[in-house]
C-alpha cells in the first residue's frame, strides 16, 4: 500500500487537508493515534485503531544488531521481504529503497541477490518513522539497499513526504545513487532539492564500469560535471562515495585522475571495505590508507574519511540481512487494509 491509498481512506472518512497532516506528524512522532491528540473527523476516528495495526505492521522487527559505531535492523515487510534499516551516530539513519538491487556493485552483499521488488513511498518513509520511534532523528540519508534512481516515484514520494511531515528539512535529506540522467533530470526538476551523494569508487571509466557492472552508462566526467552544475543550483555539496579496497581503488593514481575534474563543492567519502567471508576484497593498510589521505591534501580534494556504520555487526550494506535470510520463514503474501465502516 502506498501513502496515497492510507490518505485516500482518510478523504473518504471525512478527512481534510488539516486532519491529514495532523495524522502524518502524529505517525512520525511515534506516539499512539490517539482520537484526543489527532483529532480528526468521527468516522475517521472510528477507523484509527485499524490504521494504526495495519500501519505498525508494514515493517517490523526481525533482528537488531548494536554496536559503538550505530544500530542495524533487519525489518521485515508486510509481505515477508527483509530490508535493512541502519541508526547512525549524530542522530542520522540510512534506509533501503528496494528489497535487494539490479546495480550489482561487486563488494556490495545487498547486489548479490538482484533486485527483488521496489519499496513503495509508505515502506521508504515507514523506515524514518520506525528510527523516529527508537531514537532522536534528524537525517535521513537513502543509502541503505538498492538503487534509488531505479524506483523514482517511490523515492520522491517518500522524500516529499519526510519533508512535509516528519520536521526534517530537505537539506538532511540525502539521496545516494551510482548516477543515472532520470534522476539526474528529476532533481533538477524537483521543487525540493534534497543533497546528494553519488557513488564514485573510482577516476578511472573502464575500472568503474568493472565495480559497478550494471550502472547507468555514464562517463566520470559526465557525474562529475552534473555534481558540480547541481551543488550550484542546490547551493549544496555534493557528496562523493569511494569505496577503498586493497589493491583494486586505493592507488594515488586514482587521486591524480581524479583531481582535474574536481569540484571546489564537493566533498570525498572514503569507506574501507567490509571485509566478508568469502570475498576477495580486502581493506587497504593503515600505511596505504595514509598515502590516499596525502594524495588528496596535496590534489586539493576535500577528504571525509570514515568506518562503515555498525561494521563490527556485519555492517556493510546487505550482510545483515543475508544472515537474517538463513533463519526467516516463507514469504506470505500481501495484506491488504480493510476498513469495516
Amino acid at each position: 500500500m502506498k501513502i496515497a491509498d492510507i490518505e485516500q481512506q482518510l478523504i473518504q472518512a471525512g478527512c481534510k487537508s488539516v486532519h491529514i497532516e495532523r495524522f502524518w506528524r502524529n505517525w512520525y512522532s511515534g506516539k499512539p493515534l490517539n482520537r484526543s491528540k489527532v483529532r480528526l473527523p468521527a468516522a475517521a476516528e472510528a477507523i484509527l485503531p485499524q490504521m494504526e495495526e495495519y500501519l505498525a505492521n508494514q515493517l517490523t522487527a526481525q533482528e537488531k544488531a548494536e554496536s559503538e559505531t550505530g544500530t542495524r535492523w533487519v525489518l521485515k515487510a508486510y509481505d515477508g521481504q527483509l530490508i535493512e534499516c541502519v541508526l547512525l551516530p549524530r542522530e542520522g539513519v540510512c534506509v533501503s529503497t528496494q528489497v535487494g538491487c539490479a546495480v550489482g556493485c561487486v563488494f556490495c552483499m545487498t547486489g548479490k541477490s538482484g533486485l527483488i521488488r521496489q519499496l513503495t513511498d509508505l515502506e521508504v518513509a515507514g523506515q524514518v518513522q520506525y528510527a523516529m520511534r527508537n531514537a532522536p532523528v534528524k537525517k535521513v540519508v537513502l543509502m541503505g539497499m538498492g538503487e534509488p534512481s531505479h524506483n523514482l516515484r517511490s523515492v520522491f514520494s517518500a522524500v516529499e513526504h519526510i519533508v512535509r511531515y516528519s520536521g526534517i528539512g530537505y537539506k538532511e535529506v540525502v539521496i545516494s545513487t551510482v548516477g543515472d540522467k532520470r534522476l539526474f533530470k528529476a532533481l533538477m526538476e524537483s521543487q525540493i532539492k534534497p543533497a546528494l551523494a553519488i557513488s564514485l569508487h573510482s577516476a578511472m571509466d573502464e575500472k568503474r564500469r568493472s565495480l559497478l557492472p550494471r550502472a547507468a552508462e555514464l562517463t566520470v566526467k559526465e557525474i562529475l560535471e552534473f555534481g558540480a552544475k547541481y551543488a550550484e543550483v542546490g547551493k549544496y555539496p555534493i557528496q562523493y562515495q569511494w569505496t577503498l579496497i586493497n589493491g583494486v581503488n586505493d592507488g594515488v593514481d586514482e587521486i591524480e585522475a581524479l583531481a582535474p575534474l574536481w569540484s571546489r563543492q564537493a566533498i570525498l567519502n572514503m569507506i574501507p571495505v567490509n571485509a566478508v567471508e568469502g570475498s576477495p576484497y580486502k581493506r587497504p593498510s593503515a600505511e596505504q590508507i595514509e598515502r590516499i589521505k596525502e594524495a588528496c591534501r596535496a590534489n586539493g580534494i576535500l577528504l571525509k574519511f570514515r568506518d562503515s556504520a555498525a561494521q563490527d555487526v556485519d555492517g556493510g550494506c546487505g550482510q545483515l540481512r543475508a544472515r537474517a535470510l538463513k533463519r526467516k520463514p516463507a514469504i506470505q503474501p500481501a495484506q491488504e487494509l480493510k476498513i469495516e465502516r
